[in-house]
C-alpha cells in the first residue's frame, strides 16, 4: 500500500473542479453570482460553442483591486465571510472562495477589473492554473472573466461533456433561474455572437412573463404573503396550466435557485386537492427567511439548503399556496395581465408591458392570505342575477311559427310546469320562464339603451343555455360560450361541502378488536413514543411494544377498512421527516372524494334550465371548483374572438 501523501494545490483544484464545474453551466454560475454579489446592475454573458469554447461575463460591479487579483484565483479566499459567524449569516450568493480557482485550474481564465474609485483596470491570466503577473488593462468600472477551453487540460473530463446544443440548453437554463430572481438587474445573454436574451431592468411580473410567457402571468395568482419573520412572493399557476414535468418550477430561498426536498413536498400537497395525478404544477416563487435559519453550505453546488425549522417552513409553504388556490372559484379573471404582445422575435425577449393593476393584484392576493380564516362564501351571499329577455325581433318571429305549430301541446306543458315566478323572494332559484311559455314581446327601440351591461347583469359563468348530450351544460356568458362539465362540477362542489361539514368535527377513532403488530426500526418506535397523544388526537393510537415492535390499536373511523399497517407507517414516516403533517386530512379527504365521486350528478341526467343555473352559481360559490377532485377542469370558456376565428368572420 502506498504511503499517505499530501496533493498538490493544482490536484486539489482539478478535484474541487471535478464537483464545483461539472459543466459549462456551472461555471456560468458561479461567475454569475460573483456578479451579483458585487452589487452590478447590468451583466453581460457572451457564449460560444454553448459555453466549451468561450464563456465571457461583464458587469459594472464594484470591481477588485489590482493587489486583490491574484487573491480571486486562489483557494478559499474570498471577501464574504471572515468568521464562523459570517459562514452561519450567509447574505451574499457566494461565500466559498474557491469557484473561479477551481475554473482558473481547468481552463484558460483571463480576469480583468476596474474598481469604480480607480483611474484604470488590471488583469490577470492564469492558464491550467498557472498564474501570469497581473498587468494594467482597459476596462470601464467593473469586472470582466474570461474562461477559453474548459477542460482542455483534461481530457478525460472533457469527453463527458455533451453536444454544443445540449451544453447551451443547459447554460441558457442557468442564465434564465438567475435572471429571474434580480428584475432589478439588466442581462444580455450572446451565442455565438447573436443576441439571444436581453432583459431590461423591470419589474417582477415582467421578467417573469418575459422568462416564462405571458400566458403564465395571465393564468397565475400572485403571492405576497408573510408571517414570524418569513415571506412568500411570486406567481403561482392555476391547476389547469399543470405541466407533464418540473420544468416550469422556480423556487428561490433568499434569491438562490434551489431544489428542496421540503418546499417539493409542501407545494406539492397544496396543490393536491386541485391537481391531476400525473401533473405538475407551475410556480415562480420567493422565500425570504433570516439567513441564521438556513444552512446553504450543504451541497457543493449550493443547489440544496437545510432549514433550521423544517416543520415550520413545510406548513408555512403550504398554508400560503393552499390559501392561495383555495381562494379561486369557477368563472374567475386573470388575477395579472400583462399588456402588449410577448415578442419573442429572434429569440429577443421584449420588454413585455406592465398592467396598471398588477401591484393591485398583489395588494389583493395579500389581504387574501390574511382573511383565509374567514368562513367560505356560500350561494346564498352571491348577487341575484336574472337573466334578461333577448330583444331580438327576429328571434321572436322565427319561433313564434313553433307555438302556432306545437300550441295544444304547449299549452298542456304548461299546465304540468310550476310557476318559478312565486318562488319566495330569498330563494336561489333563478327566475327563468317555463319551457314553452311564449316570449315577451320585443322591446321598442327606445328601450334597448335601458338593458343592463353585461357586466352588471350577467354572472362570471353566465347563464344557461342547453344540455349537450347529457355530459356538458352550455351556458352564455359576458364574452362568448362557457362549457361546464356537469359531473365534474357537482362532484367538487359535494366534496367540498362534506370538508366542511367534518372541519369542526375531531377525527373519531375505531378502536380494534385485535390490535395489529408490525416490525419497527428503532426511529418508528422513537416517533411513537414522541407523538403518541398527538396521533391520538388524529385519529390513530399507536403503542409501542418493544424497541422493534409497534401495535396498532385505533384507526380513524373512516379508515378501518384500510390497511392499519400501511397507514401507521406512512403516517410515522411523515410525522419523522416533516413534523405532523396532512396525512391523515389526505387520507380522509381521498375518502370524501370517492363519496363525492358517486353523489355527483351522473353522466345523461337530463337537467332542467333551473338546475343547470343553480350548478352555475353554486359553483361560482365554491372554493377550488375549477377543477374536479382528481385535478381536470371543470368549466372551459370560447370567448367572441375564439368563435369569430372558428368561422373567419372578420376576415
Amino acid at each position: 500500500m502506498k504511503r499517505i501523501q499530501k496533493l498538490p494545490d493544482h490536484l486539489v483544484n482539478q478535484i474541487a473542479a471535478g464537483e464545483v464545474v461539472e459543466r459549462p453551466a456551472s461555471a456560468l454560475k458561479e461567475i454569475l453570482e460573483n456578479s451579483l454579489d458585487a452589487g452590478a446592475d447590468r451583466i453581460s454573458v457572451d457564449l460560444a460553442q454553448g459555453g466549451i469554447k468561450l464563456i465571457r461575463v461583464t458587469d459594472n460591479g464594484g470591481g477588485i483591486a489590482a493587489a486583490d487579483l491574484p487573491l480571486a484565483l486562489d483557494r478559499h479566499a474570498t471577501s464574504k465571510i471572515g468568521s464562523l459567524d459570517d459562514l452561519e449569516n450567509v447574505a451574499t450568493l457566494g461565500f466559498r472562495g474557491e469557484g473561479l480557482a477551481s475554473v482558473a485550474s481547468v481552463s484558460r481564465l483571463t480576469l480583468t477589473s476596474r474598481p469604480h474609485d480607480a483611474e484604470h483596470a488590471h488583469q490577470i491570466v492564469a492558464i491550467d492554473g498557472t498564474l501570469h503577473p497581473v498587468e494594467p488593462a482597459a476596462h470601464a468600472p467593473g469586472t470582466s472573466v474570461e474562461i477559453v477551453d474548459l477542460y482542455f487540460n483534461t481530457p478525460a473530463r472533457r469527453k463527458f461533456l455533451k453536444s454544443e446544443n445540449t451544453e447551451y440548453a443547459h447554460c441558457e437554463a442557468t442564465f434564465e433561474r438567475i435572471a429571474l430572481a434580480h428584475p432589478q438587474v439588466e442581462f444580455i445573454l450572446r451565442h455565438n455572437g447573436k443576441v439571444v436574451w436581453r432583459l431590461p431592468q423591470q419589474s417582477l411580473a415582467e421578467r417573469v412573463g418575459a422568462l416564462l410567457g405571458k400566458d403564465f402571468v395571465e393564468a397565475s395568482l400572485p403571492i405576497d404573503t408573510g408571517a414570524a419573520g418569513l415571506t412568500l412572493s411570486g406567481f403561482v399557476a392555476s391547476p389547469t396550466y399543470s405541466k407533464a414535468s418540473r420544468d416550469a418550477q422556480y423556487f428561490y430561498v433568499n434569491g438562490r435557485f434551489v431544489r428542496d426536498k421540503i418546499a417539493q413536498h409542501a407545494l406539492r400537497q397544496a396543490y393536491r386537492d386541485v391537481l391531476h395525478h400525473d401533473r405538475h404544477p407551475a410556480y415562480a416563487l420567493f422565500f425570504t427567511l433570516d439567513p441564521a435559519n438556513v444552512d446553504v453550505n450543504v451541497h457543493p453546488t449550493k443547489i440544496e439548503v437545510r432549514f433550521r425549522e423544517s416543520q415550520g417552513i413545510h406548513q408555512f409553504l403550504f398554508h400560503s399556496i393552499h390559501k392561495a388556490l383555495a381562494s379561486t372559484s369557477a368563472g374567475a379573471s386573470p388575477a395579472v395581465t400583462l399588456d402588449g404582445p410577448a415578442d419573442n422575435d429572434a429569440a429577443v425577449a421584449a420588454n413585455v408591458g406592465r398592467n396598471e393593476d398588477t401591484l393591485a393584484a398583489f395588494g389583493t392576493a395579500a389581504a387574501a392570505a390574511r382573511a383565509a380564516d374567514s368562513p367560505p362564501r356560500m350561494p346564498f351571499q352571491q348577487p341575484r342575477y336574472e337573466q334578461q329577455a333577448m330583444p331580438l325581433h327576429v328571434a321572436h318571429e322565427a319561433i313564434g311559427g313553433y307555438q302556432r305549430q306545437f300550441a295544444g301541446l304547449r299549452e298542456e306543458e304548461r299546465g304540468l310546469t310550476p310557476d318559478v315566478s312565486s318562488a319566495p323572494p330569498g330563494s336561489t332559484t333563478i327566475g327563468n320562464p317555463p319551457f314553452g311559455s311564449p316570449l315577451p314581446a320585443p322591446l321598442a327601440a327606445a328601450n334597448l339603451a335601458a338593458l343592463p351591461d353585461a357586466s352588471d347583469g350577467i354572472p362570471p359563468l353566465g347563464f344557461a343555455l342547453a344540455q349537450l348530450h347529457g355530459v356538458y351544460i352550455l351556458s352564455q356568458c359576458e364574452d362568448g360560450l362557457i362549457v361546464v362539465d356537469m359531473h365534474a362540477a357537482h362532484e367538487r362542489i359535494v366534496y367540498e361541502r362534506l370538508k366542511n361539514a367534518l372541519e369542526a368535527d375531531v377525527i373519531p377513532m375505531q378502536p380494534l378488536l385485535l390490535p395489529v403488530s408490525f416490525a419497527a426500526d428503532r426511529f418508528e418506535v422513537a416517533t411513537a413514543h414522541e407523538h403518541g397523544a398527538e396521533m391520538q388526537r388524529l385519529g390513530i393510537e399507536l403503542a409501542p411494544l418493544s424497541p422493534t415492535q409497534i401495535a396498532v390499536r385505533g384507526v380513524p373511523v373512516w379508515l378501518q377498512d384500510g390497511n392499519p399497517v400501511e397507514l401507521a407507517r406512512a403516517v410515522l414516516k411523515d410525522v419523522r421527516e416533516i413534523g405532523l403533517s396532512q396525512v391523515l386530512t389526505e387520507r380522509r379527504n381521498e375518502l370524501l372524494a370517492t363519496m363525492a365521486c358517486h353523489g355527483a350528478v351522473r353522466a345523461n341526467r337530463q337537467l332542467t334550465l333551473t338546475e343547470m343555473n343553480a350548478l352555475l352559481r353554486d359553483m361560482e360559490a365554491t372554493e377550488r371548483s375549477g377543477q374536479c377532485n382528481h385535478g381536470r377542469p371543470t368549466w372551459s370558456r370560447l370567448s367572441m374572438r375564439d368563435l369569430d376565428n372558428l368561422f373567419m368572420r372578420g376576415r
